[in-house]
Order: C-alpha cells, then structure tokens, then sequence
C-alpha cells in the first residue's frame, strides 16, 4: 500500500511524487543499506517508523521517520542512490516530512555520524546542532563505519524545531 497522509500519491512535479510505503517495506532494503550499513540496526525502527520512498520516474531516495513521542520525531534513515546526489531529491524529501508533519511535530531529529560531508546538507535544510553521542558508532556497529576514509566514532544529533 503506497499512499500519503489523505490516501493519495502526493505530486512536487510532473514527474516526481513522494509515497508513504505502509507494506512490504524490506522491499527497499538496498537502498537503507546504503545510508545505514547494518541490516539489524534498520529492523529496529523500519517497521514502527514512516517509510517514504521518492520517485521521479523510478526510485531516487528513501527516507524513515519515527514517532519518539511528545511530538519528537526522527529521521532514522535518508538515502538517495549515489548516481542521483546532489540533485535535491533529498532535500525534496525532508521539505516534505516538515509538511506532512507540522501539524503533529514539535521538534525533528536526525542523528549522523560525526561527518564534514553530511551534517552540511541537514543544516541546509534547517537543522541545528542539538547533542551528541560519543563513541555510539562503535558501541552499536560490529564493523567500523567510515566515510571517505575517515572511521566515525560519535553520532551527532541536529534538530529543527516547530
């Protein structure tokens, strides 16, 4: 079942929509990998989470968001194909979950790892420091998470308040 919050696939253009996946979610497993290297990790929130999938004409980017309660949400896991970064899919798709969301959420969070090449784009898209947690990277993961040849050790939260 792929619909938003009114039962209708929600249009950005002629070309692009974003849906809210209610079924058959491990069916975009690929692409959460790609954004979140532990298959373990992403079956702890896959399931209680949103899962929103953005096409313009096929697959471009996956999101999760959580419920934490209290009107805290989280996004749990962004990705985009690589071959379609830097094209503002997954910009489109966070300017969408603050929409869909406004009404019930008082503060989204999104927790990254300790990265110059991603704690930029949340920023961009309104997002500021809120906390962090060290060492959560190797505390959680079995094998060491890198990015452009740097190990993460912390996950920094940033938030965007309502």
């Amino acid at each position: 079942m792929e619909n938003n919050i009114d039962g209708n696939l929600t249009a950005l253009s002629p070309d692009m929509e974003i849906r809210l996946i209610a079924e058959n979610k491990e069916q975009y497993l690929d692409l959460l990998l790609l954004a979140d290297e532990e298959e373990a990790m992403i079956a702890k929130y896959l399931y209680r989470g949103d899962l929103f999938a953005l096409y313009d004409g096929d697959l471009k980017s996956i999101c999760v968001v959580t419920d934490e309660e209290n009107g805290v949400f989280e996004i749990q896991n962004i990705a985009t194909y690589e071959r379609y970064h830097r094209q503002g899919y997954a910009s489109a798709l966070i300017k969408h979950l603050f929409v869909y969301y406004e009404k019930r959420c008082r503060t989204m969070l999104v927790g990254t790892g300790d990265s110059p090449n991603t704690i930029p784009f949340y920023e961009h898209c309104g997002f500021i420091f809120s906390h962090r947690i060290e060492n959560y990277m190797i505390d959680h993961y079995p094998q060491p998470i890198m990015e452009n040849g740097i190990q993460l050790f912390d996950k920094i939260y940033l938030k965007k308040d309502f």
